[in-house]
């Protein structure tokens, strides 16, 4: 298996999203197995502030030389910022997926949603065992 950063801080989707909890705020991003699939990102799309994502849906596209994905949203809630350095610079999804490549943060509306993600460890057998087949 290839070599994936996962920090223990976040939560993880089987849609290759993150979600990071800072008190009342969630950040969120697509995962170091998701950029290194997806190759060279050259374009995302993502909702304004003060638009509602709702959990398991699409809330915007990446597209990478290799293909075109559609985002889904790890948890329901209201967009408060979308990270707008990645309109000039979308490789930094590649470069800092977790820092400075982040895509939104949230407000969540409903925190039972959370019990619904997985922690790095499960997130990470999750990956082996795709990376398997």
């Amino acid at each position: 298996m290839a070599q994936y950063n996962f920090p223990t801080d976040c939560f993880y989707t089987k849609e290759d999203e993150w979600v990071r909890v800072d008190d009342d705020r969630t950040s969120l991003g697509i995962t170091d197995y998701a950029q290194q699939q997806l190759g060279d990102i050259v374009f995302i799309e993502l909702p304004a502030a003060g638009e509602e994502v709702k959990q398991g849906e699409p809330f915007g596209v990446i597209e990478s030389v290799k293909a075109v994905s559609d985002l889904y949203a790890p948890v329901t809630g209201r967009v408060v910022e979308r990270n707008a350095a990645l309109d000039e610079s979308p490789e930094l999804a590649n470069e800092s997926c977790y820092e400075d490549g982040w895509l939104l943060v949230i407000e969540p509306t409903d925190e039972a949603e959370f019990e619904d993600l997985m922690n790095a460890k499960e997130y990470a057998d999750y990956v082996a065992e795709r990376d398997e087949d």
